[in-house]
């Protein structure tokens, strides 16, 4: 089973510019990562015209593209999946699953805060790192947004080194 960690934040706080510097470091040190992305909206990845969107359009439920180096799939559903759902759906072919969203998961979380958008979206007691434009007055490892290899340093020291010796339970899992 993957460690799974949340990246969470106000909207524009820097969510994905964090995950766009913390992906290649880990992956620089040899793991392998998957991503989540939580939207409130709905969303569409084929393009009108394309036979994807086409076989779609004519009722299809579900519709894989699958080409030499990607496979996607894209198909309805009746709720949005819970994030216990993803993370099986993606399976165990990752080390670690990084999630943009789900703040309210039980997963452990790295909060990106920006001064200028207000106060933290989780207590500091839910949090494992901070990612800020100020210092907090919290008992939180705190960083600034281009502090990425210290970031993996903590990701690795607290949920992947322990992940590669054997899991010591599951406390980094839902």
């Amino acid at each position: 089973m993957p460690v799974v960690l949340s990246v969470i934040g106000r909207s524009n706080s820097g969510k994905t510019t964090l995950l766009e510097k913390l992906i290649p470091e880990l992956k620089r040190r040899g793991h392998r990562v998957a991503v989540i992305k939580h939207s409130m909206r709905d969303f569409d990845l084929d393009q009108p015209g394309k036979d994807s969107w086409r076989l779609a359009r004519a009722g299809s439920d579900a519709v894989v593209v699958s080409a030499p180096r990607r496979v996607a799939l894209v198909k309805k559903v009746e709720r949005a999946p819970t994030l216990e759902e993803l993370v099986a759906m993606i399976g165990d072919d990752y080390e670690l699953i990084l999630v943009e969203g789900y703040k309210h998961s039980r997963v452990p979380k790295i909060e990106v805060h920006r001064r200028v958008l207000g106060d933290l979206v989780c207590s500091p007691e839910e949090l494992f790192a901070v990612v800020t434009d100020e210092p907090l007055d919290i008992a939180v490892p705190q960083f600034s947004v281009d502090q990425g290899v210290p970031l993996a340093d903590l990701i690795e020291d607290r949920f992947l080194a322990s992940a590669s010796v054997g899991r010591k339970g599951d406390s980094h899992l839902f």
